[in-house]
């Protein structure tokens, strides 16, 4: 099944599911959705951070703070969480932390968040059509490269933001 196939969970502005739709269609009618978000730490506290392919349906190009994406049909956010840090970035065998959830919009996506946090200290195994390559940035890179304007996915932003309210990411770095 290609991934504009894959058939997504939809929900309304309450992040109730409402139904379930391929994910060509809920791209196309913006749709409210749910997806995962993993931020991948080094022991020495670098963020993995991805180059996102040309083909990517929103965003391509830009850098990506959080492995993850859109929440299937009849998934879980933490099933989710899990299997897109492996798929992207072949990270498997971790214990999931935060979980906070939170809704983001633009003018690209509706969507119902959910961060968690990990420490990696494996091999990196990139999924080639979705990475074009990895970085690992400490917090004042990260910081700089949101300063300057560096093209960084909104929605990862505003995750990383959401776990530094919360006092997660000083917890783990």
């Amino acid at each position: 099944m290609g991934v504009m196939s894959e058939i997504v969970t939809i929900v309304d502005r309450q992040n109730r599911v409402v139904d379930a739709l391929p994910r060509a269609e809920m791209r196309a009618r913006r749709l409210p959705h749910r997806a995962s978000f993993v931020f991948v730490f080094r022991a020495d506290g670098r963020l993995i951070v991805q180059r996102r392919t040309l083909t990517k349906d929103v965003w391509p190009g830009y850098y990506d703070l959080a492995a993850g994406g859109v929440v299937l049909a009849g998934e879980g956010y933490h099933k989710s969480a899990l299997r897109e840090a492996n798929e992207e970035l072949g990270v498997s065998g971790v214990e999931l932390r935060g979980g906070i959830e939170f809704w983001f919009e633009d003018p690209s996506v509706q969507v119902w968040g959910m961060a968690y946090l990990c420490h990696f200290t494996g091999p990196l195994i990139l999924q080639p059509e979705e990475v074009a390559a990895v970085e690992e940035w400490d917090r004042h890179q990260l910081e700089r490269a949101r300063a300057s304007g560096v093209r960084i996915t909104p929605d990862s932003c505003a995750a990383w933001d959401h776990l530094c309210s919360a006092g997660l990411i000083e917890s783990l770095i």
